[in-house]
This record gives C-alpha cells, structure tokens and sequence, in this order.
C-alpha cells in the first residue's frame, strides 16, 4: 500500500513538468445560437481528453491542448443539440473554431398548435377544462355539451341543447371517442325539447374542443370538432351508488395488476319531478330512460393498452303540444341506443406507435304523432354505423413527427313511414360505405416555431365521389408564456340523413376555415384571442313544394361566418377560487334548406357572453358554482313581416347554480349535489310557432317556444364504497 501512495505522489509532482515538457496548442473561437446570439456558459472541449474550458459572456472561449494530429472539438449546452466539428492541430500555433448550437427540441417546451382547439388532459399542455370543471359547471347539470357551450364560439340553443359552433347547424359538430366517430352522441329529443350528451365526463382523461382547423385525422364534420379520449386503468377497485331527484345509479370498478372491469347502471325517471315542478309542457309519459355500460381495460405490455367499451340505453317520453291555432298534437317517442368500441394502442420499435379501433352504433327511434283532425303518423327509423380505423405515428427525426391511416365507415340507414294504419308504409333509406387516408406531419422547426401540414381524402360510394382537404397549420412562440398560431383547412360533409334518403345525386357539403389565435398563459392564468373566417359552400337545399321528390333536391346553398372569441381564465387571483369568461362576436349568413335567400340563421346570436365561478369553502368542505349566460336575440321568420328571418327574439338569460358538500357516510366518501338553472326566473323565449295558415283577419297566430320549465332543479346524493388496493 506505500508503494501505490508513492507512485501516485511522483505522479502528481510531475505531471505539471511533464506538460509544461510538452508543446502545447490553443484553441480559440465562439459559441453562438442560430440566430447569432451568444451562448452563455457552453461546454468547449477536445473529444477524448479532459482539455477545455466554457464560454464567455460574448461567447467566446479559449483554452490550450497537448493534442496534436486531427481531433474533434465539441460544444454543448443544456437545451441545445450537441455539435462537433473536426480540425487538424499544428504542432505550434492556434486554432480557431466557430459554433452555432441549434435549440434541442423539447416536447414539454415546445411551441403547441392551439388555432380553434382548447386541450384538457394533456400533460404536454395547460388545460383548460378537466372531466372535474365539466361536472361542477353550473347549468351544464353533469353534461359535455353543456359545459362546452360556456367557451367561446359556441352558440346558446335552449330548443336544442346541442353544440352549435361558430355558424354552424348542430350536424356540422362531430363528436369522436378515442378517434372514432359517434354517429348518436346525443340522447333522442322531439322538436322543441332540448337533447343531453349520452356519455359520462368521468369517462374521459382528456377533451379538445375543435371549433375549427382541426387535424386531417378528423373528417366528416364540416365546423367542429369534440374529440374524446378515455381514461387508462383506474387506481383502484371501488364501488359507488348514486341517489337522485331524477332517478337511480350504481356502478362496481374491480381493478387487477394489468386489467381493470367497469359495469354502470341507471335509471331515471321525471315523472315524480314534473309532478311536482310547473311545467309549460302536458307531458302524458315523462321522460324515463333505463341504461348501463361496461368498461374493459388491459394493459398488454409496458406501451400497449386495449380498452373496450359498451353502453346500452333505453328512452321513452310522450307528450302533447300546442299549436298556434289552439288545438293539440300528441307526440310518443321511444329510443332503443346501443355503443361499443375497441381500440388498441401500442408503441412499436423505432419510435412507431399504432392506434387501431372499430366501433359499432345501433339506434332505433319510433315516433308516433296524432296531429288534430289528422290520422295517426308513425315513423320508425333504424340507423347502423359500424367503423373501422388504424393510424401509425412516427418519429422521423427529432423535429419532425409523421401520421398517416386509413378509415372505413359503413351506414345503413331505414325510415319507414305510415300515413295512417291503413295507409301503406313508403320506406326510404340508404346504404353508404366512406372510406378515407389522411396524412399529416408536424415539424418542430425549433422551440418557439411548428408547422403542420396535413391532407385527407374521401370517397362516397353512396355520392361516387371523392374529395381532397388540405390542411395547415403553424404556430410561433412569442415569449416564454405567450404564442400565435394561424390554421387554414377544408373541410367536407356528407349531406345529412333526412336528405339522403330521398335523394343520392347530391355532393359533399365544403366550408373552408381560415383562423389566427392568440394565447397566453402564466401564473394559472389563460387568455386566448381568436379571430376567424369560414366560408360555406354546396349546402343542401330542397323545395317545400316537393320536399318527396329526389330532383328538388341540390347543393346550391352557402354561406359565410366570422368573428371574434375571446376567453380568460384565472385560478390565482382569489384564494380557493376559479373563474373564466368567455365571450363571443358572430357574424354570419347562409342560404340552406328551405331559405329563400342568404340570412342570418335561426341558432345564431351575434353576441354570446359566459361568466363561470367556482369556490371552495374549506371549513364547509363546499364547492360553490354559478354561471352567467348572456346571448343577444336570435331570429326568427314572422311571417306577417315582409322579409325573411326578420324577427329577432328577446335576449337570453340565465343564472344558474350549484353546490358540492364532501362528506362521509359510515366512513364512505360521499358527496351530496345540488344545482339550479335559471335562479331568477328570466322568461327565456327561443322562438315562435306560427299556425300554417292566416286567420280571418289575414294573420298567421303565434306561440312562444320556451324551455319545459322555467326552472330546472336538481339534487343528489353519490356514495363511494371500497377504495381497495390492485388485485394481483
């Protein structure tokens, strides 16, 4: 052991003679960033020795080497790509070397596309509603579409309850799980009776709302976009019981190591609550529905996740309406919906990752209306979609991502109708197989600026034509918290099914968008700006005339919409508190179906205005929520008026609140629920019916369209059972 001590002390005495014996050569130079800035700090050094040294302030650097012959000189920096370069050492003298580091690309960093889409659940993003924010808004009652339909772009539909997007009809929105198409995302209404989204907000770790520019994967939706994306495996087993104002649920979650089960159940029924509520509708078999699910996910290896999903429900309702001209129609719906999907995700070598997935939709609606001094009408209508898909992504090089796939959708869609039970039934249908490849690519240019460009291409074989849609977008990164991002697309649709039907010499629907954004977010704070512009093109349009004959039928109708969307979020300013406003500046026209000319259609608002609080009160263990809806009158066609759609309704407004008490019940988290639309009893009118032919006096009779009730009040109790560890 003294000898080892020895040797290492010659060692060290010597060293410094030995090099000082030695020639030695200076290397010189700078370290700059692509645009020339000076790069603070960069790690300069020989390859393979320990000679170097770290930039300057200017960048600049300076050191001495013993080596000789060809060598590498290496730069590097934290956030920047490594760089080498060769040089060849005299044996006296200096040498000079220049680098310029190009920005390493940083995913979590990166500059993102926001251009008409809001992102929730992304861990690459700032989100901007969770599955939580959707169920705690207050008026949106637990509902999707309810709680979109508080950011900016879209439209307040109380007659619908649909999302209405930008100058868009309700069809032009499509709603996607995992990628694929929900034909019925909807539960089935009747004229004048607001719908509500079939689907869970649970049921989702991430939500983007497209209300415009969205990806080349996504067609057939000719405004919007709702894409949905459902969670992995749960945390653990547990099970949990729901006790409403409304109605019944229960659901088990058995978890394992690398399986998970899900079973839901439901029932609901209104008919207690309109018993005791005021209602403006003569309901002669309240609103009931009985329904479940099941939810399977595997994981089938570190990367891979299979995840299927299958729902059932079940609806009726009957109800009579009044008409202008004073007498009464009885209408009786009754709605049989069944959804599954499966879909496989795993990530393959050399940065491959392919998603797969097929989907299954079966809806039956029969309609029976017994209109006065008619004969009973019956309508059955079965519509079948079955849809299959596969995309690859790849990383091709660090910046640049590539995503191509294939689509196929098949529909068969039936409508029988009956005048009168001895009048014999006229069916009409189709049968329709789409199919469709999209490519697309995003290139990081560097982390402050994206592009995106992407193309997807239809065929119709119902249509025997095909369509071609380019899309680009591109983003740029203005600061560290803020950013602009710019989308230009087309868009197509198919003609919808009540057109279809009757008439196949029909051609794709187009709108082309044009849109810039702004977005800045900092200290849990969000503003976004959003400006844009969409053009319409080939809308359906038919002749009330002959509405049962294929040849009134063409594409000659259009359109235009823009405007301006603005939206500002804020969880810090107020301690235990969150609040956003959205508001929203619309201008747009269209000549579509029935309208005589271009006008303004009957969804639209010019303005549109959303402020949503929520506040936790810790001592209370309450979350308090309220929303405040605004949109100016919407119009309306009277037809004692020259003109078309010249009316304009009252402006609407609506005040709504809930509250959420955390609780426990023999040591079960429970949480009991109560919301409240509409508080201080504004008379919402969102239309007017008037009677098919003038009276006496040479004028057409009207009647207000309004909700069921002028308020809507709910309450629940939600227990939460288990809490178990993963099974093994």
């Amino acid at each position: 052991m003294k000898r080892i001590y020895t040797g290492i002390l010659i060692i060290f005495w010597l060293a410094p003679m030995l090099v000082l014996a030695q020639k030695q050569q200076t290397i010189t130079g700078k370290v700059l960033d692509t645009k020339g800035q000076p790069v603070i700090g960069a790690n300069v050094f020989v390859k393979d020795s320990y000679d170097g040294t770290s930039s300057g302030t200017d960048g600049s650097f300076t050191f001495t080497t013993t080596a000789t012959g060809a060598q590498t000189v290496i730069a590097s920096f934290l956030g920047y790509e490594q760089q080498e370069q060769s040089i060849n050492l005299a044996a006296v003298g200096e040498a000079k070397v220049y680098f310029k580091l190009k920005e390493k690309l940083s995913q979590l960093n990166a500059v993102t596309i926001t251009a008409g889409a809001f992102e929730a659940g992304d861990e690459k993003r700032s989100t901007i509603l969770s599955s939580l924010d959707i169920a705690t808004t207050a008026g949106a009652t637990a509902d999707i579409y309810g709680a979109i339909n508080t950011l900016p772009g879209a439209q307040r539909v109380g007659e619908e309850g649909k999302l209405f997007v930008r100058g868009g009809d309700s069809y032009e929105t499509k709603t996607f799980i995992d990628g694929l198409l929900v034909q019925k995302p909807y539960n089935s209404s009747v004229p004048d009776l607001p719908a509500r989204g079939r689907f869970s907000p649970f049921m989702f770790s991430g939500t983007t709302f497209s209300s415009g520019g969205y990806s080349a994967e996504y067609g057939q939706a000719l405004s919007s976009a709702l894409m949905l994306k459902t969670n992995g495996l749960p945390e653990k087993t547990e099970t949990g019981i729901s006790i409403m104002s409304i109605g019944l649920g229960a659901s088990h979650t058995q978890r394992w190591k690398n399986t998970s089960l899900a079973l839901t159940a439901d029932y609901t029924n209104l008919a207690p609550y309109v018993g005791l509520v005021k209602q403006n509708i003569d309901w002669k078999h309240a609103p009931e529905s009985k329904g479940g699910s099941l939810v399977l996910r595997h994981k089938t290896s570190e990367t891979g996740m299979l995840k299927a999903y299958s729902s059932y429900a079940g609806s009726k309702l009957a109800l009579s309406q009044d008409t202008p001209e004073g007498t009464a129609n009885a209408v009786e719906l009754d709605n049989r919906n069944f959804f599954s999907n499966l879909t496989y995700q795993e990530l393959l070598a050399d940065k491959w990752t392919v998603h797969t997935g097929i989907s299954y939709m079966h809806n039956t609606d029969n309609i029976q209306v017994d209109e006065q001094d008619i004969a009973e009408q019956d309508i059955a209508e079965q519509d079948n979609t079955v849809q299959a898909k596969a995309t690859l992504e790849h990383q091709l090089a660090e910046p640049l991502w590539i995503k191509f796939g294939s689509e196929l959708t098949l529909r068969r869609y039936n409508q029988q109708y009956q005048r009168n039970e001895n009048a014999k039934s006229i069916t009409s249908g189709f049968d329709e197989a789409l199919t469709a490849n999209f490519a697309e690519a995003d290139w990081y240019l560097s982390n402050s600026l994206v592009a995106r460009a992407g193309v997807r291409a239809e065929y119709s074989a119902l249509l025997d034509k095909a369509n071609v849609a380019p899309r680009i977008s591109v983003a740029y990164k203005t600061g560290e918290h803020g950013q602009i991002s710019a989308a230009f697309g087309q868009f197509y649709q198919l003609p919808e099914a009540q057109f279809l039907k009757i008439s196949d010499n029909l051609n794709y629907e187009n709108a082309m968008h044009y849109i810039i954004n702004y977005q800045r977010q900092k200290d849990n704070r969000t503003f976004r700006a959003e400006a844009y512009y969409k053009k319409y093109n080939h809308l359906t349009k038919y002749n009330t005339d002959q509405p049962y004959l294929p040849s009134s039928y063409s594409n000659s109708g259009n359109g235009f919409a823009k405007g301006l969307d603005l939206f500002w979020r804020d969880r810090k300013s107020i301690k235990n508190g969150d609040y956003w406003v959205s508001y929203s500046l619309l201008d747009t026209r269209r000549n579509y179906r029935d309208y005589p000319k271009q006008a303004v259609p009957t969804f639209a608002s010019k303005h549109n205005l959303a402020v949503v609080y929520k506040h936790f009160v810790p001592g209370l263990k309450t979350q308090f929520g309220a929303t405040y809806s605004f949109a100016s009158g919407r119009p309306y066609h009277n037809p004692n008026k020259t003109g078309f759609n010249q009316g304009r309704t009252p402006n609407y407004n609506d005040l709504s609140f809930n509250a959420s008490y955390l609780t426990n019940i023999l040591g079960n988290f429970t949480v009991l629920y109560v919301s409240a639309t509409n508080l201080l009893g504004s008379n919402q009118v969102f239309g007017y019916r008037y009677a098919s032919n003038p009276g006496e006096t040479g004028t057409y009779s009207s009647m207000q369209v309004g909700p069921p009730a002028k308020r809507f009040i709910f309450a629940g109790l939600f227990i939460n059972f288990g809490g178990q560890g993963i099974h093994h």
